[in-house]
């Protein structure tokens, strides 16, 4: 097979759906690992970081979402998850926490590879752009390290609010629809616009003295968003 696009840590605890899962992933080139709980996922995730996790929310013991939850306080690798049908509250928070996409079952095993190359490849693109800084006030984002300061302190963010962010700064003043964000920032040509509220709403909170007041990322009724920059 040659070399490999990246190593994806697969969480499932249906044997059916790993085995699936990797033999489409491996067919894209990817080396994967497979774990069954949330408990082998910490762990496996500490003895070798993967460069994308694929988390299911419905996990013996320690759930997708608590999973989630701390493998954000160590890092900012992306997380695509899988979820039902009828999961959409669920759905909603593991984005509040910091997945950066979502896949929902019974779904397409190709998608899903799709999805996670197409999750990689906006990480990557980002960071290879340049070592541009940018700034606005109190805020500056380095795009080629892929950390942003707020105050001089630094702001965990995760993979898809940094693109969200580097994309608003790039396009300062210019008022963009949920469904350009899902292209230009997601890489889809259709999905979940809410995938889009949620991360605003997030990074809001990160980046806004008021996120109910917000001075930065300004919503703009019936389009969308408008980065105004900072007070």
């Amino acid at each position: 097979m040659g070399e490999t696009t990246g190593r994806v840590l697969v969480v499932d605890d249906d044997v059916t759906v790993r085995d699936v899962v990797r033999r489409y992933l491996e067919l894209a080139g990817y080396e994967v690992a497979l774990v069954g709980d949330g408990e082998s996922a910490l762990r496996r995730f500490a003895e070798r970081e993967p460069d994308l996790v694929v988390l299911d929310l419905m996990l013996p013991g320690v759930d997708g979402l608590e999973v989630c939850r701390r493998l954000r306080v160590r890092s900012a690798v992306p997380v695509v998850m899988l979820t039902a049908l009828g999961e959409e509250e669920d759905r909603i928070a593991g984005l509040q926490l910091g997945a950066d996409d979502y896949v929902t079952k019974p779904f397409s095993p190709r998608e899903l590879a799709l999805r996670v190359t197409s999750v990689l490849r906006r990480s990557r693109v980002v960071a290879a752009r340049s070592s541009s800084v940018l700034v606005d006030g109190g805020l500056r984002v380095d795009v080629g390290a892929r950390a942003a300061w707020l105050d001089g302190r630094e702001l965990s963010l995760t993979t898809r609010e940094f693109d969200l962010l580097v994309f608003f700064l790039t396009n300062r003043g210019a008022a963009v629809s949920r469904a350009e964000l899902l292209s230009r920032v997601w890489g889809w040509e259709f999905g979940d616009q809410s995938t889009v509220t949620v991360h605003v709403r997030r990074l809001r909170e990160k980046v806004e003295p008021d996120p109910a007041r917000p001075v930065r990322i300004a919503t703009v009724w019936g389009v969308g968003y408008r980065y105004d920059g900072g007070a």
